[in-house]
């Protein structure tokens, strides 16, 4: 970074930026969506709204096997319930608007029945866009549901004029198959007739599909440390592989919660494959790092290495000043504070763009005008 770049980003504060968080969970639970969930599904929900709470462990909604020794205290398990206390809690981490996403329903890719996760889809997305998105500040991505394509596409379908939904969220915690497979293929086809990117997501989960069937792992540190990663890259080979950035030209994919370090990588890997086994793959017009270049990429965990500047250099290798989105995860455990992300030796266009005009391009969202830290809404 040269004298004045440096100069200018010690000028630059957090408070002068316009801050979009690309990943923020409301807390749904079955109690929540049931008033919104068609027969006979509505009656299961308000069943099992009756059980004691678990925090993201519900049997029959959000599914998991918890394999690991528990110790007192733990991870904080927060959650928000309302869009009031969303908005307050963003603007005192210094956030001025979020693009949310579920909280259980992370889980929903492994729910067997088709009709009863389409039935869950469709709930989800009607109390999101009934009880959250009338705050100026938040933003919602509908939940596609894997397990029946053709409704979720007409849910993509139904919901794509209104300006406050901003995304499709593609459950990725135990999805099978993988995101490439030709079955997705209306999902994908509703989005991008929509203009609405379509944004993976993962949770940590332990089941028999890969590449999740982590239970040879001993600890939930080894499981957290590489569940999330493993799903992005699984799928993103598979989607490139299988030319979804071919069939669908136009189509906005990202790719959230596993960080930004692992894309280098797989951007080498699938070139040195494709230069050798061209020929299994002839739809792909050119080297599978052109198709990732194109791609979005959320920073949160955002990777910690000693010097901040080696995280610079690798998302400049896959042009992550105009690719990488800002994201916190609020209100989860392992959330990141912006300043994680801004203090990172960026020039100050980058700063800008990674912490949230880039998201305002994907997200088609009208840029608000900031003055001394405060959005003002029109």
């Amino acid at each position: 970074m040269t004298t004045d770049a440096a100069a200018q980003t010690q000028r630059l504060r957090l408070t002068d930026v316009l801050v979009v968080d690309a990943d923020v969970h409301a807390h749904e639970t079955p109690a929540a969506l049931a008033p919104y969930c068609d027969m006979p599904w509505r009656r299961s929900l308000e069943h099992i709204s009756t059980a004691p709470a678990r925090y993201l462990d519900i049997p029959g909604f959000a599914p998991a096997l918890k394999l690991d020794p528990a110790f007192p205290g733990g991870a904080n398990a927060r959650t928000v319930t309302s869009a009031a206390q969303m908005v307050k809690e963003l603007n005192e981490i210094s956030i001025d608007i979020g693009v949310l996403f579920p909280d259980n329903l992370l889980s929903m890719a492994i729910l067997p029945n088709e009709a009863y996760a389409a039935a869950l889809a469709r709930a989800y997305n009607r109390w999101l866009t009934e009880e959250w998105l009338h705050e100026p500040a938040l933003y919602g991505a509908l939940i596609a549901a894997n397990q029946d394509p053709a409704d979720a596409a007409r849910e993509i379908e139904r919901y794509a004029g209104n300006p406050k939904v901003v995304a499709v969220y593609l459950p990725t915690s135990a999805v099978y198959p993988l995101w490439g497979h030709r079955k997705y293929d209306p999902i994908f086809a509703a989005a991008q007739d929509a203009g609405l990117p379509v944004m993976l997501h993962s949770v940590s989960a332990v089941a028999p599909v890969f590449p999740f069937n982590l239970e040879q792992f001993d600890t939930a540190l080894a499981r957290h440390t590489i569940s999330h990663t493993f799903a992005m890259m699984a799928n993103m080979i598979d989607m490139v592989t299988t030319g979804v950035p071919v069939r669908f030209p136009k189509l906005k994919i990202a790719f959230t919660e596993a960080g930004v370090s692992w894309v280098p990588f797989m951007m080498w890997r699938l070139d040195k494959e494709y230069n050798e086994s061209r020929r299994e793959v002839p739809f792909l017009e050119d080297r599978p790092s052109t198709y990732i270049k194109q791609m979005y990429f959320a920073t949160q965990p955002v990777e910690e290495p000693a010097n901040g500047k080696d995280l610079v250099t690798m998302m400049e290798i896959f042009d992550g000043e105009n690719q990488v989105l800002f994201a916190s995860d609020w209100p989860h455990h392992d959330f990141d504070h912006p300043r994680q992300v801004f203090d990172l030796p960026l020039s100050p266009e980058a700063k800008r763009k990674i912490m949230g005009e880039n998201a305002l391009r994907l997200f088609n969202i009208p840029a608000p005008v900031k003055v001394d830290g405060r959005v003002r809404w029109e």
